[in-house]
């Protein structure tokens, strides 16, 4: 797999959303990639989490990680991150 690269726009948004570099990267190295707009792909993994949001304080067992990322030649460059918490499966409430 090509290296992964983060754009300061998908770091400053794990950082408010509460991802992590390594989520992101399991996200897009494990999971099938979809078309998404502008010539982009994007790529979801559900992380037990188990623990209160840190940004609301409602405990959640579920954290799905999504990435929105281009791939190019040589590299795979992330532009965006969000992030769901969820209790149930298949029902998310997105962050942000």
């Amino acid at each position: 797999m090509k290296p992964i690269i983060f754009s300061s726009h998908a770091r400053l948004q794990m950082l408010l959303r509460g991802a992590n570099e390594g989520e992101v990267m399991e996200a897009i190295q494990r999971n099938q990639w979809q078309p998404a707009k502008g010539g982009r792909f994007q790529t979801k993994q559900r992380f037990a989490f188990n623990k209160p949001s840190p940004f609301t304080g409602i405990s959640y067992h579920f954290k799905e990680v999504e990435a929105i990322f281009v791939e190019e030649s040589d590299t795979i460059v992330v532009v965006t991150v969000k992030v769901y918490y969820s209790n149930q499966e298949g029902n998310y409430e997105s962050l942000l």
